[in-house]
């Protein structure tokens, strides 16, 4: 595939991702710029990576740290997001070149980005991983478990909660994963009453599942598979 087949390929998948998530927020009375994509590029090259951000996609996001060390050089206008699990020694080179962390998944963890954001004088963008789905294969906090986290996190001045992340489990049908997305918006929702901060962001949704997320009220869709299949592996 050239260049400008490839480039006109992902521009066209590109413009109806954005059209589906437009026709789910007109459903449910959603203004569509308040759903951000996050293009996963863990599959792809860093040529191909490079093209969707060229298009517009200006939020990418890597699950592996290291992928993201390599692509975010290359692709420094990026916002980047880590979506997957983030060991303790990878912090120091992992936070500065990220929007957000999605996926903290343990006290150790937050503890440890507090340091970070203290040290650095800047408290670090976070969002808490809620295993909504139950799945032992999937990281996270238990829902019961995130009050507690968040009572931990209101005596920290290094990490600010900005919302929750989940996954739901693959189904074939896309409407059965709604009752998951439905439980991480009204635990947001709780928490929001416990502690009284915005928690405005909801990561959850992608690829087989992310329409009926944002009809849930996701603000970001982290999309591989619809935009980047067939485009060039690594």
């Amino acid at each position: 595939m050239t260049d400008t087949e490839l480039k006109n390929l992902l521009a066209e998948r590109i413009a109806a991702v954005r059209r589906r998530i437009a026709a789910a927020c007109a459903r449910v009375g959603r203004d569509p710029a308040t759903v951000t994509l996050i293009a996963v590029t863990k599959t792809v090259s860093v040529r191909v990576a490079t093209l969707a951000w060229e298009l517009g996609v200006g939020d990418l996001g890597e699950n592996r740290p290291q992928e993201l060390w390599r692509k975010a050089a290359a692709i420094p206008g990026a916002n980047w997001h880590l979506i997957g699990h983030l060991q303790r020694n990878k912090l120091d080179r992992t936070v500065p070149l990220v929007q957000r962390i999605h996926s903290v998944d343990s006290q150790r963890l937050l503890m440890a980005l507090d340091t970070f954001g203290c040290k650095r004088g800047t408290p670090v963008p976070v969002l808490i991983e809620v295993n909504c789905s139950g799945e032992a294969t999937k990281g996270g906090f238990a829902p019961a478990e995130v009050p507690a986290v968040c009572d931990t996190a209101r005596t920290l001045t290094g990490v600010e909660i900005r919302g929750l992340m989940t996954m739901a489990a693959y189904e074939p049908d896309p409407q059965a994963t709604r009752p998951t997305f439905v439980m991480l918006r009204e635990l947001r929702d709780t928490l929001r009453r416990r502690t009284g901060w915005p928690l405005a962001e909801l990561s959850m949704g992608m690829s087989n599942d992310f329409e009926v997320a944002v009809e849930e009220g996701a603000t970001f869709v982290r999309l591989g598979t619809t935009l980047f299949e067939n485009l060039g592996a690594e």
